[in-house]
Formats: C-alpha cells, structure tokens, sequence
C-alpha cells in the first residue's frame, strides 16, 4: 500500500452491506423478474463513498463460501443463521460484477471472514500511517477504532470515533472486546455470560476496568449475575477469541492491489443495461459520450425544407412499405394541438424532420401543401407504419382530416406488453433501457418549468435533430423489442388482436367525447360546499378545535393525541396512521374519524369531479374528452384520466349524482352495456367447477346459487343477508381474501368465516384446485396469464417477505381473471367499432368504464344499436359459460347505468 495523508484508505465491509441492502430496500426486479434491489442498494452506497471520498485506494471486502477457523474453534458458531434467500444469492455475482467494472478492488478470502480481512488490512494503514475509514453497519468494529481508524455507517450517516464509541457503548475502543465478550452476540450464536446485557457489561467495565480485572474480583460480584459469570468463567476465553477480529491474516497483495483503477465504461453499460438501473446509465452515457460521437448518430438526418426534398423522401417512404412516424406539436392535449413538423425514419440512422410552422424567419414549406402531399402516404393501409404512442399521432392527424391508416407496430405497446410489470414505456427510457441511448430529451430542447416553449418556438436546428432522433430511435426499438415478442406466441397474439386494432378505436373514442349538463354539478358543487362546511364544526365540536381539516400531521395529534383513540396501523417512519383504511376501522367506534371520512370523500368528488369537469370542456365540441391509458395497469385494464371516469361511485348517491351530468344531446340517449360477473364466469371457464358452470347454464342468480351451496338450503329460503354474504365469499375469494378480511367484511368471528370458505370449497372444489395450481405455476414461472396469453409478471412471488409474497399471491389468482375481463371487452370494442364504421352508423362510442360501454345513440336508431351491442359483446369470447350483458338507456349515464 502506498503510504499517504492526503487521502485514507477506504474499507468497505461488503457482506454488511449486503444484508442491510437486501432488507433496507424494496423487492426490485429487472424486467426478467431478475432480482436487483440488493444490487442497486449495495452499488448506490459505494458511489456515494466514490463521490464523497474521491478515495485512491478502496476496496470491498465480502465473505467467502465455506467454513472459518470460528466454525473450527465452536460448531455452534452462527448456528440459528438460516440459509441466505435465493433472492439474495443470486444478486452477489452482478454485485460483484459491477463492483469491478466501476475499477474498486474487491476480496474474498477462504477460511476468514470479511471483517478479519478488514481488520488485518486496517492495521497494516495504521502501522504505516495511513487514515483508515471502515465503511460498516456492525458493532464490532468498534474494536478496532483509534484515532488511526474511524468507522462510518452509510445508512445513518453517522461515525465512529474514540470518543463516540464511549458515547455508544460506554466504554473506550480498546475495551469493547471485553464488552462484547460479556454480552455475547446472539446473531452468531456466541455465548455470553447468561443475563449479562448491555447496561451491566458497561458497568462492570468501568467499575473494574477490563474483563481480566472482572475474573479476578468475580468472587465479589453478588446476585443471581454474580453467579452466572461464576459459573462461565471457563467459557470467556472461547467466547473472547469468537468475538475478537484477527488483525494477522496472511494476505498476499501487490502494491497496487487495493488502488482504484479506470471504471471499465464498456462493462458498466452493458451491467447497467441487463440489471435496468435507467438513471446510472443515463449519467455513464453522459459522461462518456463525445460530441462528436452524439454527432455522429445524427450525421444522416435531413430536415426538408423544398418541395423536391419532400418528394425524395415521399418515394423513399412508398417503397419501405414500412417506416416510423411522428408528429411534433405544440401541447399534449390532442384536442387543442396544433401539428408544428412531421418526421419519418426508413432506416436504422436515417431520419427526417419536416418542419412546418415553426415561429422563426427560416422558410417553411406549407403546412396544407404538405399534408396534402403526405396523405396518400398516411392513409394508405398498406405502407406499415410504427410510431411510439401512435393513438396520439392519430388523434392529431384526425384534426387535419388525415385518417392514419396501415398502424403496425407500436413500441410503448410492444414493450407493455412484453413486460407488464414495469412502469417505464416511454421512449427515453426504453432507448436507454435496449439501445443504450440518452436520447434528447424534451427539456433538453424547450426548457423546464415556467420558462418551457412550446415546440413552435423551438429552433428549426434544435428541433429536427430531436424530432428526427425520435423516428430512428422508434424504429430501431421496434427493431429490437418485435423480435423478442414474437418469440411468446401468447404475447404476440395479445399484441396483433387485442392491442395495435385497439388503437384507433382508443383514438375516436377520445375524440367522441362526452356531453355534461354544466348546471346540475354546479347545483351539487353548492350542496358538497354546504355539507363539507357541516362536516366540518361536527369535526371542530367532536375535537373540540379548529384545525385543518387536510393537514394529516393535525389530524394524527387530534386522534391520537387529544381524543386518545387507539393506535391501529403505524407509517413506515413510525407515526400512527391517518390513511383511508385505519380511519374507516376507527370509524366504526368513534364519531369524530367518521366526520373525517364523509368530509373526504365529499371534497374528493368536488374537486376532482363537480367543480373540475365543468372547467375540462374544450371551447370547439362543448364536450369532455378523458385520456385513456391502453396499458394503464398491468392486467391490460383501461384507465383513463383528465378526467378519471374509472373512479366515479356508483353505488353512493353523490356518485350517481355525478353519473347523471353525463347526458345525450338532444334527440340521443346513452346506451350503457355492462358485462354481468364476468370475472366469475371466467372463473368457471378456467377452473370447470361442474356446479358453478351449471348455475351460470341455468341462469341462476349466482349470489343465491353459491348462498344455497354454502349454507346446504333450498334456492327460495336464501335470505338478502345471506346472499349478501355469498356475495362477498364469491368475489373475496378471487381477490385472494383470507378468513379474516371475509370476517371483518360480513362482521362475523373469524371461525365462523372459515367455514363458510371450507364448506364452500366443498361445494366448489375445483376453484380450490385452480387457486393452488395457479399459486404453484406463478411460484415456478414468476407469471401467469389471460385466455389470450397476456402475462402478468409478478416480482415478489418468490420474495423471501411473507407479507409481499402472499400480496403476489393474490394478484396471481385475480390476475388471469381480472385480465382476461380486459381482453374481453378490448375485443368487444374493436367489434362495436368496426360494425359502427362499417354501417356508417351516426352512433358514437363514447366511453369505457371496467366491464361497461357506453355509447351516444340517435333515438330512432336505439333498437339496432341495442340488439348489435348484446350480439358483438357476448361473441367477444367463447367461454363455457355464456357471456351476460345488462344494457340500460337513458337520458343520462345514470338512467342507462340502472
């Protein structure tokens, strides 16, 4: 080791880190299911001590597989430890394969563990001078600090001096194997002197000074203590070795063993990339990338600014047959967007970018003449184009009477599809993510916050490089991500069927819009205002004073606090809970938590629906256009938002209130179409239960059916409250709920609970037999999918955390259920779509709420549209069952609805 004061040597305890890694952080996975929370954990402290140290020599220090002279000297040594999780297991190669690559010397020595190593190496510093910093979360290396060596703890952000080893322990450094000795370690299964803790280690210390001094004068020591240091006197020296750090291991090093070298670029890209830690590779490839190498991608992108030029490329695109696409504009609201360029990219590296109506002197081509001249492109079904989200592009198109046609392939879609479980599809990521691109990114060009443009006033230069970066960086993901999806028949099918016709379907449905009657949610934005205010002197006079009704940390003083109420849930730092769940539990007992619930639920739906949609209506169509997010959640559900149609109650009265704002224009009504348990008839699809397959064949109110199979009566002598209870048995039961929870549900003991569950898995034995088999194959694969093979990943099925393990559990049991519902209806919707289209029908499809449809329907054209939605949605899919479609129609989204 090279002698040096201007930097210390860092050593760094690896296997310390990666314990507290692996429980500090949550169940990550990549998108393999590959577990990567301990890596990111144990990486993201290194760099810090990188950033914070600039250390010239480092190195980790992890423990070897095998036996140590401990195990040697006790057999008993780490005896209660159970095995390390397979989860954590198989992160230790990539830990320290990064390790490496980032140029920190790494050690593994047989037969020692890492904090001997650590040990040996600290005093081989201190004996040439060297500042010595141990990076650790264990106490034993207390032992070791002097004013040569220090300890820090990453996590706490804490250290280790002499001085604060007194303050901690209670005793100096050079005592602290005394201590240790005393006290035992029960993590390790070393023994201490039995009943001798912290306090009383401590004392005797510093009565007698060491632990030699307490053997001499043990006669001394009175009391049932007195006598356990009697009787284990024979047992210390064991117990003291056990604890002790060797400082002598044999290590046969180079000088430059423990320096840091160049971080290998290369590796780390590649590492970064497999384990998807999206932010580390943005940084790596910013640092490293050139500008001449950012150039270099660029170098074959045009912009076009003549007439001959569009030409050019106009042939170029009609002989791909298939290109990426996309539109650049100013705003993310399709209705209000003005198209500002088009790019096009027909080749890896090869791009285009025709601005149209940027806000600067340079000369632009027409933006009519151009879409004109691009039309015939866009519009004909047989050049392919792919895009990344392209029902955006569509939906901008439609705004200039360009009916997008030939929709291929998107990437957003092709990559939620290949992987449900993750959150990240956009293009910057995914580029990051296949490619190994740091693309341009918005801001990058336009600004952040207050001071963002709009991409009209962004520079032709700046914007055509963006532009034509995202078509090529489009297609070359396409290029990447298509291939892997082809190889998954069921995904594949679920992308070419179900997804990519779903698109434009999406598109003219946003587009459709809904009508709202303005005047009666302002009337009930009114009556909430006069009841929130109600609620709240309720809640001052039940708390007796005022407070913010939504500040969380008063509410949390007044419960807990000041009314004293019992404390049912704490928050992950430790305080009591305030959330929804814990409050409709305290609910039930206490007045002043069931004010909080009604005025929150109330100031909810104002806010977010009452006061807001009125002010969500575009000034062109006088309607309210929602977003809908194709793969907004992982069992290919619709969601939707601006507004959120998906979250509006139903069953309360304010909800409905709501639901009737959504009217029909004059001469119209809505149409609502909703699927009737169709979760449960997949069910009985899937598992073939004879008798629930038979009470959906003979039409059976199924609720009744599953009361009079539980409880062993006849159909005609179930009572509403014992419907009521099968009712919650049979949906419970598909969303994983146990005795308890069905129990607490129904307000029934948790014994009687359980045999309603075993009676009716009695009666229904194979749903039983699909829920364990379905737990097994979710257990082997880390998946499980729909009728049509979409695949939900679930990360934490094998998670040595029981709690997320179970919560897996259940979401592989709904999962195909809740999944295969979303299939079903997508497909009812292209079939509506196409039908309407097809017969040039003036009925609109206007909105998709879970397992309901509704449409805006001329009235003389009520019948048709009625006998076509029951014929298209219950042919959507050919179950073992057949499929039950309720269909209302009314003046408004509530009439229809009932």
């Amino acid at each position: 080791m090279k002698q040096s004061n201007a930097n210390p040597l860092i050593l760094v305890d690896g296997s310390s880190y990666l314990y507290r890694a692996f429980h500090a952080m949550p169940s990550l996975t990549n998108s393999k299911g590959e577990p990567t929370g301990a890596i990111y954990g144990v990486i993201n402290m290194l760099r810090r001590l990188l950033t914070d140290y600039k250390p010239e020599e480092i190195v980790v220090v992890f423990d070897a597989k095998g036996k140590t002279f401990r195990d040697d000297l006790y057999k008993d040594y780490k005896a209660h430890r159970p095995p390390m999780p397979a989860e954590l297991a198989a992160q230790i190669a990539p830990i320290h394969a990064i390790i490496q690559a980032l140029g920190i010397p790494l050690l593994v020595e047989e037969g020692v563990e890492a904090d001997d190593v650590i040990g040996t190496l600290a005093k081989h510093a201190e004996n040439k001078g060297i500042p010595t910093i141990v990076s650790t979360g264990d106490k034993d290396f207390a032992q070791l600090v002097n004013h040569h060596i220090r300890l820090i703890n990453t996590m706490t952000d804490t250290e280790l001096t002499p001085d604060s080893v007194v303050e901690k322990f209670g005793v100096p450094p050079e005592r602290i194997v005394d201590w240790l000795t005393l006290v035992g370690d029960s993590v390790d299964n070393i023994p201490g002197v039995p009943n001798v803790g912290p306090k009383t280690a401590t004392k005797w210390l510093n009565e007698y000074g060491s632990l030699d001094k307490i053997i001499q004068h043990a006669d001394q020591i009175k009391g049932k203590v007195g006598e356990n240091l009697r009787a284990h006197l024979e047992k210390i020296p064991l117990t003291k070795q056990l604890v002790t750090i060797k400082t002598d291991v044999e290590l046969n090093l180079s000088p430059d063993a423990l320096k840091r070298k160049t971080a290998d670029t290369e590796k780390l890209n590649a590492l970064y990339r497999k384990y998807e830690f999206k932010s580390w590779l943005n940084e790596l490839l910013e640092k490293n990338s050139s500008a001449s190498e950012k150039n270099d991608k660029h170098e074959n992108y045009k912009t076009i600014f003549t007439e001959n030029d569009l030409s050019e490329w106009l042939k170029r695109l009609e002989k791909s047959r298939i290109f990426a696409f996309d539109t650049e504009t100013t705003s993310l609201n399709y209705m209000d967007a003005e198209l500002v360029g088009v790019s096009f990219s027909d080749a890896p590296g090869q791009a285009a970018y025709i601005p149209l109506t940027h806000n600067e002197k340079t000369k632009q081509l027409n933006r009519e003449f151009v879409l004109q001249q691009l039309k015939p492109v866009l519009e004909n079904n047989a050049l392919k184009k792919i895009g990344h989200n392209l029902k955006y592009d569509y939906e901008i198109l439609a705004r200039y009477d360009i009916h997008l046609s030939g929709i291929a392939f998107d990437t957003m879609i092709e990559s939620a599809v290949r992987n449900s479980a993750s959150n990240n599809h956009d293009m910057d990521s995914l580029a990051l993510k296949y490619l190994g691109w740091r693309t341009i990114t918005f801001e990058d060009i336009a600004g952040k916050g207050a001071k963002q443009i709009t991409f009209d006033h962004v520079p032709i230069d700046k914007a055509a490089t963006y532009a034509a970066e995202d078509a090529d960086v489009t297609l070359q993901l396409h290029n990447v991500l298509w291939p892997e999806l082809s190889k998954e028949p069921g995904l594949k099918k679920t992308f070419e069927e179900i997804e990519m016709p779903l698109i434009p379907v999406i598109a003219r449905m946003e587009r459709n819009g809904v009508l709202i009657d303005c005047k009666k949610l302002e009337k009930q934005s009114e009556e909430l205002e006069k009841r929130l205010m109600e609620l709240e002197k309720e809640a001052y006079t039940l708390a007796d004073c005022e407070f913010n009704m939504n500040s969380p940390k008063q509410l949390q003083e007044i419960l807990y606090d000041k009314l004293q109420l019992p404390i049912l849930q704490k928050t992950p730092k430790g305080q009591p809970s305030t959330a929804e769940n814990v409050l409709q539990e305290l609910a039930e007992s206490y007045p002043f938590p069931k004010s909080i619930i009604e005025y929150r639920g109330l100031s909810k739906l104002m806010n977010t629906y009452t006061r807001r949609l009125p002010e969500q209506i575009n000034e062109t169509t006088g309607r309210v256009h929602t977003s809908y997010h194709q793969m907004g959640a992982a069992t290919g559900r619709l969601s939707s938002s601006n507004p959120n149609l998906q979250n509006i109650p139903i069953r309360t009265h304010e909800g409905r209130r709501i639901r009737q704002a959504f009217i029909a224009p004059k001469g119209h009504y809505l149409i609502s179409a909703d699927y009737s348990q169709i979760e449960l008839r997949i069910m009985a699809h899937i598992s073939e239960d004879p008798t629930l397959l038979k009470a959906f064949e003979n039409n059976l109110d199924i609720h009744q059916a599953t009361a009079a199979e539980v409880l062993g009566i006849p159909l005609e002598r179930v009572t509403s409250e014992e419907r009521r209870a099968a009712k919650a048995i049979n949906f419970g039961l598909i969303y994983g709920m146990s005795a308890f929870g069905l129990a607490k549900q129904l307000g029934v003991d948790r014994q009687t609970a359980q045999k309603y569950i075993d009676r009716y898995f009695e009666r229904y034995p194979m749903i039983q037999h699909y829920m364990e088999n379905t737990r097994k194959k979710a257990h082997a694969e880390g998946f499980v999918e729909t009728l049509w093979g979409r695949r939900l990943y679930l990360p934490d099925i094998n998670s040595s955390q029981i709690m997320r393990q179970k919560a897996s559990e259940r979401m592989a049991i709904n999962g195909p259920l809740q999944g295969s519902a979303a299939d079903i209806i997508k497909r009812a919707m292209i079939a509506v779509d196409a039908w309407l289209i097809k017969n040039n029908s003036p009925t609109k499809l206007i909105m998709q709420v879970h397992d309901e449809l509704v449409l805006e329907v001329p009235e003389k054209n009520i019948d048709e549209i009625t006998e076509m939605l029951r014929t298209h949605m219950m042919s959507a899919a050919k179950l073992k069952v057949p499929l039950s479609v309720n269909i209302g129609i009314g003046h408004n989204w509530d009439e229809a609805s009932k």
